[in-house]
């Protein structure tokens, strides 16, 4: 069964700040060091928050939900993706794609591929990516993605990220 992908709600803020958590400890495992992303993915109520306010001030959230009714409330949300119109002062085009998550057990499940398609279709779009994320740039690159030179330090996790653009 195909999880259902549908936009996120105030309601489901608590379910989607655990996937983000979770998502991030299981993606960025093998780049961040182990204390450092303990530290960055421990606090649940402030991730929450953050998810409940980008809802009410209506950015758009699409969540991707567990098939089993029965899930506790950290795994009820599988992945996520989000966009909006680009942050960067250089941006160079005018939507980007701020996030785009699946829980590991669903990677190589094409769902990723579902999260990105509902947050920006075929339109083009930029993004950040961590530059040594090669599962993470191997999935942009295959959708069309190519860096453009633009680097940045990410100082939530200390690492460098890359720009990527698809045009």
């Amino acid at each position: 069964m195909l999880p259902e992908i549908r936009p996120a709600t105030v309601e489901d803020a608590e379910a989607a700040a655990w996937c983000h958590l979770l998502c991030w400890r299981e993606a960025y495992a093998d780049l961040v060091p182990a204390d450092r992303l303990l530290e960055g993915t421990s606090d649940i109520d402030r991730r929450t928050e953050r998810w409940v306010t980008n809802l009410e001030e209506g950015r758009k959230r699409w969540i991707a939900l567990n098939p089993d009714p029965a899930a506790a409330v950290e795994d009820q949300v599988i992945g996520f993706s989000a966009a909006g119109s680009g942050r960067d002062e250089d941006a160079p085009v005018t939507l980007e794609l701020e996030a785009i998550y699946t829980r590991q057990a669903q990677w190589g499940s094409g769902l990723g591929r579902r999260l990105l398609e509902v947050a920006i279709g075929k339109d083009q779009a930029s993004l950040w990516v961590f530059e040594d994320n090669l599962r993470a740039l191997t999935f942009y690159r295959r959708n069309g993605f190519v860096a453009d030179g633009a680097r940045k330090h990410d100082p939530y996790f200390g690492l460098m990220e890359i720009r990527l653009v698809r045009r």
